[in-house]
């Protein structure tokens, strides 16, 4: 008797020609993909695959079996879009990652806004850095990853991520005193993040013609701007970060720079479930 997961093995081996370019699409090992395929010969009492020096062929039987398995394929994908599009939005689970600045203050905002417009969805959230959101996006963990890509490291979709663009996100510098420059700060001591996050403050500072002194390390904004407004340091904080939380007594003067972009990031081919569709539009929609 065939089964779907034997006739997907077969589709994507006559795709690709090779047993090894299945199993990694797939994420099959070849040991597998090759007892799946000798399992469907036993079911079908027909030699389907001929070895080929290195390579392999398909018989006419061969052939003519994966073409229907392609046809089957695709008729199941539509109609499971199909369905989703009727019921997806009246049930169903959307799972999103995103880093500190956005979940406290887009996602709220989304949040509430799927619950009112389709109550049936559930939303789950984690907090993770825009790395490890991709990483979780990759291997199934969420169905969405909020990162943010800086104007120095424009966003790359060639490893299957989709990138939706929700927003710019402006820089500020911040400081304890009004209207200041990078320039003026050429001799101050910095607030940074960590090695990931503080490239914004070192190229900014770079191309105003210095190297910035980075005498704290802080990913927590909170704290950046504590000791900013005690008068230890400046930093250069974003946009999201300020509305989530401003200290009194800093003082933001917004940068000239290209703002940091923030995009929501889905994986695979489209399309995305109908309740990820929700979502994003959501999160693109909001101020």
């Amino acid at each position: 008797m065939l089964n779907l997961t034997q006739l997907k093995v077969l589709e994507a081996v006559a795709r690709h020609g090779s047993v090894t370019e299945a199993a990694r699409e797939l994420r099959y090992s070849q040991p597998s993909v090759s007892h799946h395929l000798g399992r469907l010969e036993a079911a079908t009492g027909a030699k389907l695959i001929q070895r080929v020096g290195r390579g392999i062929r398909l018989t006419p039987e061969g052939e003519l079996l994966s073409q229907r398995a392609t046809e089957i394929l695709g008729r199941l994908d539509a109609a499971s879009v199909e369905l989703a599009a009727r019921v997806g939005l009246r049930a169903g689970r959307v799972r999103l990652a995103g880093f500190q600045t956005v979940l406290s203050t887009l996602v709220p905002k989304a949040a509430a806004a799927l619950s009112r417009s389709h109550p049936g969805i559930e939303l789950n959230i984690v907090d993770a850095h825009p790395v490890e959101g991709l990483q979780m996006l990759r291997s199934g963990h969420v169905d969405i990853a909020l990162i943010f890509r800086n104007a120095d490291t424009p966003p790359d979709e060639a490893e299957g991520f989709r990138l939706t663009h929700l927003l710019d996100d402006p820089l500020y510098l911040v400081s304890d005193q009004p209207r200041q420059r990078l320039e003026d700060h050429r001799d101050s001591a910095w607030v940074g993040g960590c090695e990931r996050c503080r490239a914004a403050t070192t190229n900014a500072c770079e191309r105003a013609g210095f190297s910035p002194r980075i005498a704290y390390f802080c990913d927590d904004t909170v704290i950046t701007q504590a000791l900013v407004a005690a008068g230890m340091g400046v930093a250069i904080v974003n946009g999201l970060a300020l509305r989530a939380h401003r200290a009194p007594g800093v003082h933001a003067t917004q940068l000239t720079e290209s703002p940091r972009q923030i995009y929501a990031a889905t994986y695979g081919d489209p399309p995305d479930p109908p309740a990820t569709t929700a979502l994003i539009e959501i999160l693109a929609s909001l101020p």
